[in-house]
């Protein structure tokens, strides 16, 4: 299992902010005691200008630097272009471990999935996985699925990958819940899987199962995953339902596809994030 972090995704902090340097630390820090699991740490790639602007306008990516909040839950920190830049290289170089049949989570922060082509927003600044399949698409590979199973809508990758060739889209999501979209299936390759707040673990878990099956009748070559942990019963910013064992056959299930998968955090606000985490990694490395 191939853990890609860097501890510069910690330095920065908004008094208060669920967002919180935390996230990876504590998680860090429970997969260096644990022995369950053998972990090959690594760092993330360096990445180019040309990447991010396959996904993002120029407007946008000069726009972080301008020392303005981007809304309320977003603000600017210094040097928050450099880190999110890391963040998609945490993003790429676990989509190149997947490329040679190894699994790999970029541990990093700030997360991705609900930044759009010109503008941050929900906690994220650029969109790290979305950044990391074009790459792939522009260096060989025919089909990429993007599953993302964080408790609110990617709404940013979706609407960066709409109607791309070679991608199929899918999101498992509470709603309604922020940041309101995903009621629907929109274009030809995006589907989303709203759940209800309260849905029952075992109904949850279907629903995740039957967006699975969706996405291996696509056959695709490659699978990112944006890996969310909010979905969590105890998660301060859903109201849903599942527990560290359904994060576990998640993992599992990714295995059981037998297709190169990478996967990439989003969000988790729990106290219970690292428990989570290694949970899902048990499940992808041991089946």
């Amino acid at each position: 299992m191939n853990i890609i972090t860097d501890e510069r995704c910690t330095t920065y902090r908004a008094p208060g902010h669920p967002e919180r340097p935390e996230r990876i630390s504590r998680t860090v820090e429970k997969l260096k005691q644990q022995s369950a699991i053998k972990i090959n740490w690594s760092v993330p790639a360096q990445i180019e200008d040309s990447w991010v602007l396959r996904a993002h306008t120029k407007d946008h990516v000069a726009r972080l630097t301008a020392p303005d909040d981007f809304d309320v839950d977003t603000p600017f920190f210094p040097k928050i272009d450099s880190l999110a830049r890391t963040s998609v290289g945490g993003a790429v170089a676990a989509m190149e471990f997947a490329r040679r049949n190894e699994f790999a989570l970029s541990l990093l922060r700030p997360p991705g999935h609900h930044a759009t082509r010109n503008q941050a927003m929900g906690f994220c600044y650029l969109n790290s996985v979305a950044i990391a399949v074009l790459q792939a698409l522009a260096t060989g590979v025919k089909r990429v699925a993007v599953y993302d199973f964080d408790v609110h809508h990617g709404n940013g990758t979706e609407a960066i990958l709409l109607n791309h060739p070679g991608v199929s889209f899918y999101s498992i999501h509470q709603y309604p819940c922020y940041p309101g979209t995903g009621s629907r299936n929109v274009g030809d390759n995006c589907y989303n899987f709203p759940v209800p707040p309260h849905t029952p673990r075992l109904e949850y878990r279907q629903i995740l199962q039957g967006a699975l099956q969706h996405l291996g009748d696509s056959k695709p070559e490659l699978i990112a995953v944006s890996a969310g942990f909010d979905a969590y019963a105890r998660d301060p910013l859903a109201q849903e339902t599942l527990e560290h064992e359904d994060f576990q056959w998640l993992g599992r299930s990714f295995r059981k596809l037998g297709i190169p998968v990478f996967s990439v955090l989003e969000g988790g606000y729990s106290e219970d994030l690292p428990e989570l985490i290694l949970a899902y990694l048990q499940g992808l490395e041991q089946g």
